[in-house]
């Protein structure tokens, strides 16, 4: 089950895209039946989360976190619609394929990809692309 909720005061982005884009990753992955909740936010927001849960005081793009067995909600994938919007311009895309790299990113962390190293940046960059051009292709 997947839960979309929104937390960004004007921007909105599918739940409809959204469910198909974790869907992809969740059934390649073969991971186990999750109760994920997705949630679109703005960068006030994902600094609070940052500041409270992590301690870091910065915005960033994607949080996610694995709850497994400490609530209803197996894992949250929190997505900044805002650094999305300014990443999606400096790489040249549109923020629709930002968004959707960015909800590919959230979604493997929960399955216990890390981006610690240069080699496991690499890794998750690669199946990041394969999720990609997956979801282009099943259009």
């Amino acid at each position: 089950m997947i839960d979309v909720g929104h937390q960004h005061p004007a921007r909105r982005f599918p739940r409809k895209e959204t469910l198909r884009v974790v869907q992809v990753v969740l059934r390649n992955e073969r991971g186990p039946r999750w109760h994920l909740s997705v949630v679109f936010t703005n960068d006030r927001f994902m600094r609070r989360i940052n500041r409270t849960f992590l301690g870091h005081d910065v915005v960033t793009d994607v949080i996610a976190f694995p709850l497994r067995d400490t609530m209803k909600v197996d894992a949250e994938v929190y997505v900044n619609l805002d650094q999305a919007s300014r990443q999606a311009k400096e790489e040249g895309v549109q923020v629709l394929e930002e968004v959707r790299r960015l909800l590919i990113h959230g979604t493997l962390h929960v399955l216990g990809y890390r981006d610690s190293t240069r080699a496991q940046r690499q890794q998750m960059r690669k199946l990041e692309d394969r999720y990609l051009a997956l979801l282009r292709k099943s259009r």
